[in-house]
């Protein structure tokens, strides 16, 4: 499926889920992101997931895009990802010139591109160390070594 399809899909289940308005918001809010908050992205999935395929890349940074469209996260993709204990920013120093494949993945995931379908968050089983609490989240996708859920 093409970028312009996944696109098309996303905004009428936004139209479908909460009317015109909301798609026009959701699309509004995307275009706003600036460039900067876009080149911070690609530093991050190059820190979480720079050893995932491209797919995997994508997950990673429609996460931190789905946080920024819902309300209950901060208010721009740069407070998301600086916000405490929920992403591996360390490792945003260490990629100072993420991959060409990083960047692509996050321009992606900001035109709206989500291979998880909506996943709030994502660890990798064969490093995590989780509390209970993520026996509560519901799994929507396994890409690469990440675990996708809501």
């Amino acid at each position: 499926m093409d970028l312009k399809s996944i696109v098309i899909i996303a905004l009428t289940l936004a139209v479908i889920l909460g009317g015109r308005h909301m798609a026009d918001e959701i699309a509004r809010r995307l275009e706003a992101i600036p460039p900067a908050d876009v080149e911070l992205l690609a530093r991050l999935i190059e820190a979480e997931a720079g050893g995932e395929p491209y797919r995997g890349k994508v997950a990673v940074g429609a996460v931190v895009i789905n946080r920024y469209l819902d309300d209950r996260y901060p208010d721009t993709v740069r407070d998301v990802i600086y916000q405490p204990n929920q992403f591996y920013v360390e490792g945003i120093a260490l990629h100072p010139n993420p991959s060409a494949e990083s960047r692509r993945a996050a321009q992606a995931a900001v035109r709206g591109e989500d291979p998880t379908g909506g996943a709030l968050f994502f660890y990798n089983p064969r490093t995590a160390r989780l509390s209970s609490w993520w026996s509560s989240r519901t799994v929507v996708a396994e890409i690469g070594n990440h675990v996708f859920l809501r």
